[in-house]
């Protein structure tokens, strides 16, 4: 009996100590919380279809931005031949809608990379550091905010020149005070956090807690804020070369397409409806992409998928 009870001791010290259940990563929650939304996955679908076009217009247009059909001195209606009709230079217009979707996003999401590199650093110093530095930043960031984005445009252009350029610089500054507000609320709610402050009860440098505990949590809010602002910045893009901002109206750019079909709105309605479904779709896609990753990248959402 003794020798029994001895070898099942034995046997069962020699168990392996069972596992604890382990939940996803962080990033597989992420993932499968992208893959359950159905706004996630369309606005990704719309997305990544204008970009895919935006990439290949050169293969699936039929034909090319500027070629002209000389068979016809006036408009044309949507046909076989032409889908969405031609302009009044006789440019098929679902080609140059095709080719308009790069102008249109490049300075889309290039204005939003501009916004979030100056306005998120801005907002960041500002929450952090507060007293006269969080006044200072904010009180610039007030005074930006009553300069509506037509006349900061037009002062621009007044100082320099109409053109692409003079256009996504409006669009960048206009949006800086997006960034700012934002990173500026976040950093408040952060640096109060108990692992900073016991971060800086240990020591630790303010370029350590800014670079390593600070920056790595802003890039969850700055990546839903930049999603959510690209399709604003596109519309704005687009309502700016409308004005004749952005330079050649003659350029595949939907804002500057709707300027010239302004004028033919009575004969000829795809030359306008073709740009603007680009545009409302657009920013429907970037919207519902930016909603998705929102839910997704909210730790509070956790407990759905328990």
């Amino acid at each position: 009996m003794p020798g029994s009870i001895h070898a099942s001791a034995t046997a069962s010290s020699a168990e392996p100590p069972p596992l604890l259940a382990t939940g996803p990563s962080p990033t597989a929650r992420v993932w499968q919380r992208l893959r359950a939304s159905r706004s996630a996955r369309l606005g990704a679908a719309l997305v990544g279809l204008f970009l895919l076009v935006a990439v290949g217009a050169d293969w699936l247009a039929p034909y090319g931005p500027d070629d002209v059909d000389t068979l016809f001195p006036q408009p044309q209606p949507p046909s076989w031949k032409h889908w969405l009709g031609t302009d009044p230079l006789q440019k098929d217009v679902f080609s140059r809608v095709l080719f308009g979707s790069r102008l249109s996003l490049i300075a889309g999401i290039t204005s939003i990379t501009l916004a979030a590199l100056v306005g998120t650093p801005l907002g960041a110093v500002a929450g952090y550091f507060g007293g006269r530095c969080d006044a200072l930043v904010m009180r610039a960031i007030d005074v930006a905010l009553t300069f509506p984005s037509v006349l900061v445009a037009l002062l621009l252009a007044a100082a320099f020149r109409p053109g692409w350029a003079t256009v996504i610089l409006a669009v960048g500054l206009i949006n800086v005070p997006l960034f700012a507000r934002q990173i500026r609320a976040t950093v408040l709610t952060l640096r109060e956090a108990e692992y900073l402050l016991a971060c800086r009860a240990m020591g630790a440098s303010t370029w350590y807690l800014l670079t390593r505990q600070i920056v790595p949590a802003l890039i969850s809010p700055v990546v839903v804020l930049a999603s959510l602002s690209v399709g604003t910045a596109v519309l704005e893009v687009a309502g700016l070369s409308f004005l004749g901002l952005g330079g050649d109206l003659t350029e595949p750019e939907w804002g500057a397409m709707l300027a010239q079909a302004r004028d033919y709105r009575g004969t000829n309605l795809w030359f306008a409806l073709g740009p603007g479904i680009a545009i409302s779709l657009t920013v429907l896609g970037f919207n519902l992409l930016g909603d998705g990753l929102r839910d997704a990248l909210d730790p509070q959402s956790d407990v759905r998928l328990v």
